[in-house]
């Protein structure tokens, strides 16, 4: 596998272990309210770029590698802000946010040097 098909896979896991996180966090781990919150809705922006990412569109990487910010911005603020249980959740969405955009913009380099 090249590494511009490693860099494809690492984006299109990230973003949907970020989606799978989003969801369960804020429906079972450590929701803000008990038996789940509205805010599980953060998780539907994320779903707009999946296909593209998934299909490798140059377009949908640029785009969403600046709607990313978003969540590592949020789980910046959830993790200095939230208890413990919510302390390990923040971490692992700022991980997988950073880790999406290393992928991506990885990605995009790799495809504009290949296509020159």
């Amino acid at each position: 596998m090249s590494r511009l098909e490693w860099a494809q896979w690492g984006a299109a896991a990230c973003l949907i272990a970020l989606i799978l996180l989003g969801l369960a966090w804020e429906l079972w781990l450590a929701p803000l309210r008990p038996g789940g919150s509205w805010l599980v809705l953060k998780v539907l922006p994320l779903l707009l770029p999946l296909r593209g990412i998934l299909q490798g569109r140059p377009y949908t990487y640029r785009w969403a590698s600046l709607l990313i910010w978003l969540y590592v911005l949020e789980a910046l603020v959830r993790l200095t802000s939230d208890p413990t249980p919510a302390y390990v959740l923040a971490s692992s969405s700022l991980a997988l946010s950073l880790g999406f955009f290393v992928c991506a913009a990885l990605y995009l380099r790799l495809r504009a040097t290949r296509l020159d």
